[in-house]
């Protein structure tokens, strides 16, 4: 049956791999990027608000060898023939912006953004195809300390965020000189010990020696593959690898530049870290707050120099009680090439990502995470289709001394509209009936009161003749009263 038919009624769903968000979630995602633009702005970060759409070349490396480019991206064709797509994250807008208006930018050009990103990919389980989040960047310099001070505004974001994180940071230069050091050049070949050092985590060092060699076989006897390494080179990796376990950073660097003393352009990676840590103690960055670790290595092909990813540290839990693994939830680095694409000429680049969405999903299964339901309006009882008047003119009254409110507009009975303003998490509900008008009172129940002595009155007689948190006062004495419920919470 097609939307044409006259009796088609199309089944509501939403679209794979999009989610609709609540009051609560939307609380969340709001208070994260309010805080984190705080902090951006603190840092002197200029706000920037680029198009949902851009043109689909752009997007560079997303674009498949096909007339329609949607892998990976969202695109449609304009009127004019050319393919714009949504964009997929918000560095490259900010690249297309920066080689756009170069000239009259302030160089440095610091500039924060949020909103939401899309991506054209397989949604599963915590990835979605729309997402929010709040980046922050530093276009046209070339110091290490840029790079220091993405890594600052990371940790001072998620500490005022109350959020616990480590800062893990890596150097593509270190890997890119170690394996140059060992005569790994092929590309297919680095990019295998770039995935086995992924998986430390999970197998340790002995399965990763394995996938750096002929390959491993897991419990269920699957075999992968490993990268082929001689064996003479599989040692300098793990020593590479295990030099992130360290007190210190200064620890960490000393071990780094033994394990690439042959090694020029991993000498270099050093050397930036060093000015990285130097900047960090400067800004008075803890030990424990960001950390070097050779082993991360997402985003190693992107970046073309330090790396930074946030772990999440806080416990969450789904609603079954079963731990849930977000593992990171932000990162960035340095990407020297992407103006480049518009330019021709390298442009020196560095930032930092905090992922709202995913964050906002742990802290809503944290236990402890700073997460409550939205508070609600006081919602005024409907009694009388004859006294509507009344209550629109109490509500604009309470709204008028900042406490939001609704009259309850639905043909339901007393007993209902309490449950709805339960439902709606409201403080407090204003009764003003016919005695009530007649002797220019109005009853207000206290509903954050009666839901804390509902857990302690179990005899429903008692709660009934009891009334808990219910009082009946002089109508200008109204607005006072709410008041002190409202600031009670």
């Amino acid at each position: 049956m097609s939307d044409s038919t006259p009796n088609f009624r199309p089944e509501a769903r939403s679209p794979r791999g999009f989610a609709d968000k609540r009051a609560t979630q939307i609380a969340i995602e709001r208070r994260l990027i309010e805080t984190v633009s705080k902090v951006y702005e603190d840092f002197g970060f200029e706000a920037l608000q680029t198009p949902a759409f851009e043109y689909a070349d752009a997007l560079g490396k997303f674009l498949p060898d096909s007339d329609r480019p949607n892998v990976g991206v969202f695109a449609l064709q304009d009127d004019d023939e050319q393919w714009m797509a949504l964009r997929y994250d918000l560095t490259a807008p900010l690249a297309r912006f920066a080689a756009q208006n170069w000239d009259a930018l302030p160089k440095p050009f610091r500039r924060y953004a949020y909103g939401s990103v899309f991506r054209n990919e397989k949604p599963g389980p915590g990835r979605l195809r729309e997402f929010m989040q709040c980046d922050a960047d530093i276009v046209g310099s070339d110091r290490p300390e840029a790079d220091a001070e993405m890594i600052a505004l990371a940790v001072a974001g998620f500490k005022a965020l109350d959020v616990p994180t480590r800062l893990r940071i890596n150097n593509r230069k270190l890997l890119n000189g170690l394996l140059g050091s060992l005569g790994v050049v092929e590309p297919g070949q680095q990019l295998g010990v770039l995935r086995a050092i992924d998986k430390l985590d999970r197998f340790g060092l002995e399965g990763v020696r394995l996938l750096l060699g002929a390959g491993r076989k897991d419990d269920s006897g699957d075999f992968t593959k490993g990268a082929m390494l001689p064996e003479a080179a599989i040692q300098p990796v793990l020593d590479f690898v295990s030099a992130g376990g360290a007190a210190t950073r200064a620890d960490v660097l000393n071990r780094l530049a033994g394990v690439l003393a042959n090694s020029p352009e991993g000498q270099a990676g050093v050397e930036d870290l060093g000015r990285i840590n130097t900047a960090l103690a400067a800004m008075g960055v803890a030990e424990d707050a960001a950390i070097f670790d050779p082993g991360i290595v997402r985003g190693l092909e992107y970046y073309t120099g330090p790396v930074f990813e946030a772990e999440l540290l806080l416990e969450t839990r789904d609603d079954k009680g079963h731990a849930v693994a977000f593992g990171s939830v932000g990162g960035g680095g340095r990407y020297d090439d992407l103006v480049a694409r518009f330019t021709g000429q390298s442009v020196p680049a560095t930032g930092f990502s905090f992922g709202v969405s995913r964050l906002a999903a742990a802290l809503a299964l944290a236990e402890g995470g700073g997460v409550e339901k939205v508070r609600g309006p006081v919602v005024i009882i409907n009694f009388s289709e004859a006294d509507m008047g009344e209550y629109f003119k109490l509500a604009a009254e309470i709204r008028a001394a900042g406490i939001p409110a609704e009259v309850y507009l639905g043909r339901s009975g007393m007993k209902a509209q309490m449950k709805y303003a339960d439902r709606r998490f409201s403080p407090a509900a204003v009764m003003v009936g016919g005695d009530e008008l007649a002797a220019g009172t109005v009853t207000i129940k206290d509903l954050d009161l009666g839901r804390e002595m509902a857990l302690q009155i179990s005899d429903n007689k008692t709660w009934r003749e009891g009334r808990p948190g219910q009082v009946t006062l002089p109508r200008n004495e109204a607005i006072k009263h709410l008041k002190s419920i409202v600031e009670s919470v």
